[in-house]
């Protein structure tokens, strides 16, 4: 028997816990955000979307008629992306009341950009879809959101486009998290058997 032949594996006698510990573990506390950095995170996201709101609406003017309001576009946004949408849902995620929201629904559908159509789980609720005029109108509007987008990113140097992916893919992954806008995943769900017709 070989007497030096190597034990099971061990930590260190001297190793000192902390130093076991995962990477993750490890974590410095300059990692950790204090309340001043949340706050500058968020005054600062909050004037980047002000500034892409007037892209968007710069967006918006240069695209072909009909020139659709910011507030049905919005709709459209949010009914395109989830490939159909309850009203009820919508007017949560709006919060605005009922009848606002059918009102901007109806001039919607009479641009023909957007069809109500009863839901197959309840007839008492209706399901929102966009039209493939409506499809085209959106798509046109951002290619010339992405065009924008694309020639100001480019300006910045490689690791702050790299960073700035970085952090845009944890604040979507935040942001998504947020209680109105969970909505959207349960948008589909079956509704209460409670549930009121919204037209």
């Amino acid at each position: 028997m070989n007497e030096h032949a190597p034990g099971p594996s061990c930590p260190d006698a001297h190793e000192s816990p902390d130093a076991r510990e995962s990477p993750d573990a490890r974590e410095s506390p300059d990692a950790v955000k204090s309340p001043d950095d949340v706050e500058s995170a968020a005054r600062q996201a909050g004037q980047i979307v002000e500034l892409l709101d007037i892209l968007w609406e710069q967006a918006r003017s240069d695209s072909p008629p009909p020139n659709v309001p910011a507030s049905q576009l919005r709709v459209m946004y949010l009914v395109d992306r989830e490939n159909g949408l309850r009203m009820r849902a919508l007017v949560h995620l709006l919060g605005a009341a009922p009848p606002s929201v059918s009102r901007l629904v109806d001039r919607l559908q009479a641009l023909g950009f957007v069809r109500r159509e009863p839901c197959s789980d309840s007839r008492r609720e209706v399901l929102l879809t966009t039209t493939p005029a409506g499809r085209t109108h959106l798509a046109r509007i951002r290619e010339r959101r992405d065009e924008l987008l694309v020639r100001t990113i480019a300006t910045m140097p490689a690791h702050q486009r790299a960073a700035l992916s970085q952090g845009l893919a944890g604040f979507h992954r935040a942001l998504t998290e947020q209680p109105m806008l969970r909505l959207l995943a349960a948008a589909t769900a079956p509704p209460p058997s409670d549930t009121a017709h919204i037209a």
